[in-house]
């Protein structure tokens, strides 16, 4: 079958049950909203706002961060990317879940107890608090808006399959009415309404794939090698679908970039301000360990399912009509749960389509929910009380201008998630993963154990991470030269790599460490042997 008559197919399937469609979505979004509303109004203070009160337990803040994690990066990227480079694909699985580790080891614990609500609050501990602030609230701010990107991008492309919208204003509307409802969410609900959003929606997208891989499974009696061997068959790749190289590793180009994406991948969540923020939200330091816990275990298993959505689509679907669908792959997961309902044409097609759909959706609100409320935290926290009010802001008037830097951030998404509708959400996150690694991670470790990193450190370490990975991001294939380019039209890139974390996370750590080196300022001794024992024990963490 060719790719447009299956796309012309999946239209008429998804016209003829759109009332259903947009019944399923209308009851998500509508439960969602009230959900949020109900938290709204348990928010008193700002420690709710931000923090959710610090009353979620270990497995139900776990739930939350597996909620915040598994993107649509996770669910529609990597499937669509192993259906379409096999092996090579599922690369981004393993780098996602090993990522886990690392922040499980350096960073969940000492963060918890060092911190308040942000960031910032770590390294303005032991430095000086206005520069260090800006930096931190800047950072965050440029990080959570690559990641919104590739949401906006995410949703664009499925609600557009899913309501037949094949026109780019259409698709614009579509990127334009996700961004109202997360301002929403986040203006009304804060960190409560947010939370409770994203645990119902860690259940669902747990629930969906798990249902689609059994219906997977099924169709190859459970045998994982026949899977395999009819997905490699079906690529029109033969056995090359399964080995290292069909995206990576044919020239020294895509061998580098497949270092700098892992490189990326493993260190970036530990420097993802939307992931940071969540330890915030438990009593202890126990339950921040413990909600970590439990989300290596979910994210884990969720990463084993990927094994069979994208191997499934590969196996089940033609490769020209994933690329019809759309040209990064993304809609495969949705196409698959149609193909193992039952086809295009049949009702249990359409209602898989609409649920995963649906899941799909929720999963892209709850993480933009989750990182439009870390931005607007950092330029609330950060910039405007602590570096323009200089401390002096009220609790209401800090939730105030949090509620307002939502609305500015959530706009600028929308901007720019209309320009990124084409790309692959899983490579725009991996970009985000290269920022946070760059300009986070490094301040975030030679804050919490080096004894001598000072201020000039830590804005050496920010803006030199920050500046080199978007600067060499600009002049990469991702934004202009290729047909699969934010702007295909143009060709002005000269850094040949589509991930700058091969270089810019080395840099990150240099700068830091030679800011440190080339001034005379001294680091304040008692105060890094306070942030030790705190960072270590929790004495005296809020």
């Amino acid at each position: 079958m060719s790719g447009t008559h299956h796309v012309a197919t999946l239209a008429a399937g998804a016209s003829e049950h759109r009332p259903l469609i947009i019944t399923l979505f209308g009851l998500f979004v509508v439960a969602t909203l009230i959900i949020t509303v109900w938290a709204g109004r348990q928010t008193k203070d700002a420690a709710d706002f931000y923090a959710g009160g610090r009353q979620f337990t270990g497995f139900q803040n776990g739930l939350a961060i597996s909620g915040d994690y598994m993107s649509a990066a996770s669910f529609l990227g990597i499937a669509g990317a192993i259906a379409l480079f096999g092996y090579d694909g599922f690369l981004y699985s393993i780098g996602f879940l090993v990522a886990w580790l690392v922040a499980l080891l350096l960073v969940a614990e000492p963060l918890r107890n060092a911190g308040r609500y942000t960031m910032g609050d770590v390294l303005a501990y032991r430095m000086r608090q206005r520069p260090v602030r800006t930096a931190a609230g800047t950072s965050t701010i440029v990080v959570s808006i690559f990641y919104l990107l590739a949401q906006m991008a995410g949703a664009g492309v499925l609600v557009s399959l899913l309501l037949g919208i094949t026109s780019d204003g259409g698709k614009v509307a579509v990127v334009a009415l996700v961004g109202v409802l997360m301002i929403v969410y986040v203006t009304i609900g804060g960190m409560k309404g947010t939370t409770w959003v994203q645990m119902i929606k860690a259940v669902l997208l747990i629930a969906g794939a798990l249902l689609i891989t059994f219906l997977v499974l099924v169709k190859f009696d459970f045998n994982v090698s026949d899977l395999l061997g009819k997905a490699a068959e079906n690529s029109g790749q033969g056995v090359k679908f399964l080995e290292p190289g069909l995206k990576y590793g044919k020239d020294s180009t895509s061998k580098l970039d497949f270092l700098s994406l892992g490189l990326a991948l493993v260190l970036g969540t530990a420097g993802l301000p939307h992931i940071l923020i969540r330890f915030y939200t438990v009593p202890t330091a126990q339950a921040a360990r413990k909600s970590v816990n439990w989300a290596i275990g979910i994210i884990g298993a969720f990463y084993l399912m990927t094994i069979a959505l994208g191997f499934g689509a590969a196996a089940l679907l033609e490769r020209a009509d994933i690329l019809a669908s759309n040209k990064a792959g993304n809609t495969a997961a949705p196409l698959l749960a149609q193909a193992v309902g039952g086809g295009a044409d049949s009702t249990g097609g359409a209602v898989l389509l609409a649920v995963i759909s649906a899941v799909a959706f929720a999963t892209i609100l709850a993480v933009v929910a989750g990182l439009t409320l870390a931005s607007s935290s950092s330029f609330a926290h950060d910039l405007y009380v602590n570096v323009i009010r200089r401390g002096k802001a009220t609790e209401q008037e800090e939730v105030r201008a949090a509620r307002w830097s939502t609305v500015v951030i959530g706009a600028v998404a929308i901007g720019l998630g209309a320009l990124a509708r084409d790309l692959n959400v899983a490579g725009l996150v991996a970009l985000a993963f290269a920022v946070a690694a760059s300009a986070n991670l490094p301040t975030i470790l030679y804050s919490l154990f080096w004894k001598r990193f000072n201020t000039q450190g830590a804005l050496w370490s920010i803006y030199g991470g920050l500046i080199s990975a978007v600067g060499l991001v600009l002049f990469s294939p991702v934004v202009s030269g290729k047909p699969t380019s934010m702007f295909k039209d143009a060709d002005f890139f000269w850094f040949p790599l589509e991930n700058p974390g091969i270089i810019s996370i080395p840099l990150g750590f240099l700068l830091g460490w030679l800011g440190t080196v080339l001034t005379n300022e001294e680091a304040d001794p008692e105060k890094f042997a306070e942030l030790e024992v705190r960072s270590l024990t929790g004495t005296g963490a809020h």
